[in-house]
């Protein structure tokens, strides 16, 4: 999204661990695991991004699949059923951290038999919570959604572009510049 948007980047992996305490929602999860995704590359003159999805179905937290026979079990719980995307993103400089998390309601349609199993044998779903990607072939799953489309991808546009400007920057189409007298504190 972010080449989308005309923007340079560079992208590094969170060595973070990702384990949830059972008590915590989605929302919080998601949240907590972007700042401290984004905490771990703060640099000078950097702005630096954390983002960590997740999918809640039924008020359980469903994370990638173990493999096939997991992700073949969340497809088949989410289908002709609504589940919740929370995508918590996290902005930060050597001088602060702005947060927020984004949701979307995403419905599936009914799935005839074998169309799980089918799909799963695509390798798709294996490294995507909720086991599917409505950027892909797991678009055919989908019947409908409320909220940013983007989320449900992991990067919510416009929610990035509200914290850009809540921490100093404006975004203009393919350029990001510190606002004047907004006192970013990184270049």
């Amino acid at each position: 999204m972010l080449r989308q948007l005309g923007l340079e980047f560079e992208v590094r992996v969170s060595p973070i661990d990702e384990s949830r305490d059972p008590a915590e929602g989605p929302a919080a999860a998601a949240e907590r695991l972007a700042r401290a995704k984004a905490a771990v590359w703060i640099e000078p003159g950097a702005l630096t991004l954390g983002f960590d999805t997740l999918v809640a179905h039924r008020g359980e937290i469903l994370g990638k699949p173990a493999g096939p026979s997991d992700a073949i079990e969340m497809v088949s719980r989410l289908a002709a059923d609504e589940h919740t995307v929370y995508t918590g993103i996290a902005l930060a400089d050597l001088d602060r951290m702005t947060s927020a998390v984004e949701t979307t309601l995403v419905r599936f349609r009914a799935l005839r038999a074998g169309e799980c199993e089918a799909y799963v044998a695509t390798g798709e779903p294996l490294d995507k919570a909720g086991a599917y990607g409505i950027q892909g072939l797991g678009a055919s799953l989908v019947e409908s959604i409320e909220g940013d489309f983007f989320n449900v991808m992991g990067f919510p546009v416009q929610r990035f572009l509200e914290l850009l400007w809540q921490h100093g920057w404006t975004y203009a189409f393919g350029v990001l510049a510190p606002r004047s007298g907004a006192g970013s504190g990184g270049a």
